[in-house]
């Protein structure tokens, strides 16, 4: 059987994860079949970053999220797409959905936050 499950990365006591696509007989830092996104909790807010159109074939192929990722799911508002894709609505407008919520609300962090020249006039 296949999961969707977090993997851990990071420093001691400074934890962050990949979001990876396993077996569920593998270790949790052990051999995966495919990263599809990230999580990092240290940040506020949380970064969650999530490729949906891999997540979406994945959950179309049967892989089952674990409970800590599905809540992930339910944060990010991929498992409501999820839930709409089952009934019927078009993967493209879902996934189009997705981006343009993720441009429009995205977590800013450091790395992606403009900044502009301290002698700007």
């Amino acid at each position: 059987m296949v999961r969707i499950r977090l993997r851990r990365t990071g420093l001691k006591k400074q934890a962050s994860y990949r979001v990876v696509v396993a077996d569920k007989e593998s270790p949790r830092d052990g051999r995966y079949i495919e990263i599809i996104g990230t999580y990092n909790p240290r940040t506020q807010p949380a970064l969650i970053n999530i490729d949906e159109a891999r997540l979406m074939y994945w959950l179309k192929c049967g892989a089952q999220p674990s409970e800590s990722v599905a809540k992930l799911l339910k944060t990010s508002g991929a498992e409501a797409r999820w839930e709409r894709f089952k009934k019927g609505e078009s993967l493209e407008v879902l996934l189009a959905e997705a981006e343009a919520a993720k441009a429009k609300n995205g977590p800013q962090t450091l790395k992606t936050r403009q900044v502009a020249p301290a002698n700007a006039s």
